[in-house]
């Protein structure tokens, strides 16, 4: 089996099902180029004894002779001139096939299957049937279901309320790498990158396997994202929209949605997003909402001391936020244009949104960093009541403590000016005035190289976590 970088908890899964003395229905779904079909290829490759993979824009009729021209490859005795007419038809043919395979383990393996589910086909129908009827008692099957459109994976399959409901025995969702996994990634293709450039990177591709195949060895930061992003033939130009249409139906809204959040470098409630997108607040919002952060693009959150109704969404898609603040309406292009960007206003306000966002994708990482893996904690944000001052993450404890972070990015290690300190010490004194809360409060500083001390700082900083600290493992 070829190395794989990252994603030890999800081989660990796959490999503990494959060992299963039991059918097993796996559905796995994750955001388009997040490597779900490389992932199951390399583990499952020596066992898999059939794979389709469905086709974007296709009909019916075009799904069945994809999948017909697959079962011929593998059984030569099929009638060319007889294709099945539907997919009960489809399965029986399948079923007749798997079993003439002599095999302790047949992994059977649909990859995009929102895609085949084509509308009046009938396809999940079918797959009910062919796994309740047949699959479901072969100790030998194992049914891989892979999925890009998260909603679709989770409402029309793992949630079916039919004949497939509970018939799901394993689920994964997978997410982007981490840091450190993107670390590994690069160490595994032989790019030797210090955790600067890497996270300079991460925060322009995220975590998203194929982005950041863009890399090559020898290239810096500054090089890879000219090459990816600002030359004509740039792998991320032409992926925006390509990302959202092939996940969504009618896209447009959930573009307007995210482009409505990409306005301002701060989480935004319902009301605002309805304000900023012209999307009226109903049910139709609240499914793009819902779409939205099932894919993993954005993340909804609840404010210190609020209710449900009080959610809060933020954009923490990398590439999107990226693409909209860079590539959308750029002019320049060719060698030394992503340089010549770097430490203008612009570049300032996107580069320390953006490591927010890193930041609180990363939790975990800090949990670890400040000694508290195993303290119960709940994250959140805070605004006060008049908006005028707002803390992106707290940490609230078990051990009764609450850890108020402050985010800064910098190139060198952070100075915390008289400013900085009156502004952290404006937070901290109203949110215990608002929240009344009476647990000790720990200033803490999230930074890249850390924070050169100084009067401000001494007595005042309780916790300080750099760069470095966001690439441990969970």
């Amino acid at each position: 089996m070829a190395l794989i970088a990252g994603r030890k908890n999800e081989q660990f899964v796959l490999n503990q099902i494959l060992q299963s003395k039991n059918p097993e229905f796996l559905a796995i779904y994750g955001r388009r180029r997040v490597g779900k079909t490389f992932l199951i290829r390399q583990v499952y490759d020596n066992h898999i004894v059939f794979q389709m993979t469905g086709l974007a824009n296709a009909n019916t009729t075009q799904q069945l002779a994809n999948f017909y021209s697959v079962l011929k490859e593998m059984d030569a005795s099929l009638n060319p001139e007889n294709p099945p007419k539907n997919w009960f038809d489809a399965f029986i043919l399948l079923r007749h096939y798997l079993e003439k395979i002599q095999s302790s383990r047949k992994v059977i393996f649909f990859d995009e299957l929102p895609w085949i589910d084509t509308p009046r086909s009938n396809f999940l129908s079918a797959l009910e049937h062919f796994w309740n009827a047949w699959a479901s008692v072969q100790p030998n099957i194992l049914l891989v279901v892979c999925g890009s459109a998260a909603s679709w994976m989770l409402n029309k399959l793992i949630n079916n309320k039919g004949g497939l409901h509970n018939r799901v025995t394993q689920r994964i969702r997978l997410m982007p790498f981490t840091l450190k996994e993107t670390e590994d990634f690069f160490y595994n293709n032989q790019i030797l990158l210090d955790r600067y450039q890497i996270l300079q990177l991460y925060m322009i591709a995220g975590g998203i396997p194929f982005y950041l195949n863009g890399v090559k060895p020898g290239m810096s930061a500054f090089q890879a994202i000219d090459q990816m992003a600002f030359s004509k033939n740039g792998m991320l130009i032409a992926e925006y929209k390509n990302l959202y249409h092939s996940l969504f139906n009618h896209a447009e809204r959930h573009i307007t949605v995210i482009e409505a959040l990409a306005q301002k470098n701060k989480s935004l409630t319902r009301e605002e997003i309805v304000q900023s997108s012209g999307i009226s607040n109903g049910g139709a919002l609240t499914t793009i909402l819902k779409e939205l952060e099932e894919s993993g693009f954005i993340n909804k959150s609840f404010p210190f001391g609020k209710k449900t109704r009080d959610s809060i969404y933020r954009l923490t898609d990398q590439y999107s936020l990226f693409y909209l603040k860079f590539i959308k309406d750029q002019k320049q292009f060719g060698e030394g244009s992503w340089l010549s960007r770097i430490d203008n206003p612009s570049w300032r306000a996107w580069s320390g949104y953006a490591y927010e966002s890193i930041c609180l994708q990363h939790t975990f990482a800090i949990k670890k960093a400040l000694g508290i893996s195993g303290v119960y904690t709940e994250t959140s944000s805070w605004i006060d009541r008049n908006q005028n001052v707002q803390i992106d993450l707290l940490i609230d404890r078990r051990d009764h403590v609450i850890n108020i972070c402050e985010v800064k990015f910098n190139q060198h290690p952070f100075t915390l000016s008289k400013v900085d300190k009156q502004n952290f010490e404006k937070k901290v004194f109203t949110f215990k005035e608002e929240t009344k809360s009476r647990k000790t409060i720990f200033p803490t500083l999230i930074t890249t190289f850390g924070h050169a001390e100084n009067i401000h700082s001494l007595g005042f900083i309780q916790n300080s976590i750099t760069m470095n600290d966001l690439f441990e493992t969970e």
